[in-house]
């Protein structure tokens, strides 16, 4: 399947209008993933610009490669809302959107008018979706960082060596997960919009994305009482799910269930290890791995984990050698997955990962690269300060990516 062509304005979102009062990664992330689908989505900055457009090394160029990662397919225009003149343009803006998204503090929005009860009261039909770190209760005062609350959910207590420190995921992952889970609230909430023509605010923050996200862990306390600890790259309810040294490098071996098992003891050639009542099912085999893992050990370390790799694949074992992020894209490219597009052209053409999803018969698009700061201030200016044409919210930009 191909992606649409720059600048065809298609997508299953296409003619909604996103007013993008986010900056960083998790609101910037969705707004992204929005544009891609269609969605008109014009970025708000401050007179200084998002923080990421300083967050360097890497560049491309003199460009934050930070800051070029998340912002595809927006238009800028900057607003300083301090200035009344500006807010007016903010809350014209918002007027006329069907998605607005934000992750100022709690309340912080309220003195530019650009608060949810004072919008909706503009545009009933809006959804607004604003991300916090803590939420908009007791703690609306602390600050939202992915650091500080993969420490406080408990993820880097789960992360390193079991004799060593915690440690922090190497992306900010909880900001990734709430990016993703504001654009199905958003989704959810327009869905509703069809129906009822209504409006409504979506809430996400980032602790309840990190609980939730941490999946088998938070129902091992919930449910079973237990608090996890520390197993370095071990699964405490799975075993071989974790690297294992062959000839050269580590391979990560993970025989999820029986079968599996079975298959990887044929390759192994070591079939009766299958059979053995110590290693029979999984739950025998999580007891007993320490048991286990040097019988395993011993034959990988007859051949490398490139060899391993194909040997198993070919039989429906998972694993996989451990890469670099150079690797991971090579290895995309190898399963025909086209992990880079280009957006833009000329001296603005930026190599950018692709959207995730594989739409049928409404394809993701890359129509506009990731936007020079006010870069459409003009523009934007001179369309927020023309009257309406229509309805709130049906007023966009769609189709027009130069003026």
């Amino acid at each position: 399947m191909e992606d649409s062509p720059a600048g065809a304005g298609t997508g299953p979102l296409s003619g909604l209008l996103v007013a993008d009062f986010s900056r960083v990664l998790a609101g910037p992330y969705a707004t992204m993933l929005l544009a891609d689908l269609g969605a008109e989505v014009v970025k708000v900055e401050g007179p200084q610009g998002d923080e990421t457009r300083t967050w360097m090394p890497p560049v491309r160029g003199e460009t934050s490669t930070y800051y070029l990662g998340v912002n595809r397919g927006k238009r800028s225009i900057a607003l300083d809302l301090r200035d009344e003149a500006d807010a007016a343009l903010g809350r014209e803006l918002a007027a006329r959107a069907d998605v607005l998204i934000e992750n100022f503090k709690p309340g912080g929005l309220a003195k530019y008018g650009l608060d949810y009860e004072t919008v909706r009261a503009l545009n009933p039909g809006l959804v607004y979706a604003s991300i916090t770190g803590f939420g908009s209760g007791a703690g609306s005062h602390v600050p939202g960082y992915d650091l500080m609350v993969q420490a406080i959910s408990g993820l880097m207590s789960l992360t390193g060596d079991p004799a060593g420190p915690p440690y922090r995921a190497g992306i900010s992952v909880f900001d990734v997960m709430a990016g993703n889970h504001a654009v199905i609230g958003i989704l959810a909430a327009l869905r509703h919009r069809d129906a009822t023509g209504a409006g409504q605010l979506v809430e996400v923050n980032l602790l309840s994305s990190a609980l939730t996200g941490l999946v088998n862990h938070s129902s091992a306390h919930v449910a079973g009482g237990v608090v996890p600890y520390r197993m370095g790259n071990a699964h405490p309810s799975v075993f071989p799910y974790e690297p294992l040294p062959t000839a050269d490098d580590d391979l990560i071996v993970a025989a999820a269930n029986d079968g599996q098992f079975r298959k990887l003891c044929d390759v192994l050639a070591i079939p009766e290890i299958a059979e053995d009542p110590r290693f029979a099912h999984n739950a025998d085999r999580t007891r007993n791995r320490e048991e286990l893992r040097p019988i395993l050990v011993e034959r990988l370390a007859s051949r490398g984990a490139v060899d391993w790799f194909e040997a198993l694949t070919a039989v429906g074992v998972p694993c996989g050698p451990i890469s670099t992020i150079d690797g991971g894209f090579a290895m995309a490219e190898r399963f025909g997955l086209d992990p880079v597009v280009e957006v833009g052209e000329g001296d603005r053409a930026v190599p950018t990962t692709r959207h995730p999803l594989r739409l049928s018969a409404t394809p993701a698009s890359y129509r506009l690269p990731p936007p020079e700061l006010d870069e459409h201030g003009a523009e934007l200016r001179a369309w927020l300060g023309a009257p309406r044409s229509g309805l709130p919210g049906k007023d966009d930009l769609a189709g027009k990516d130069t003026e």
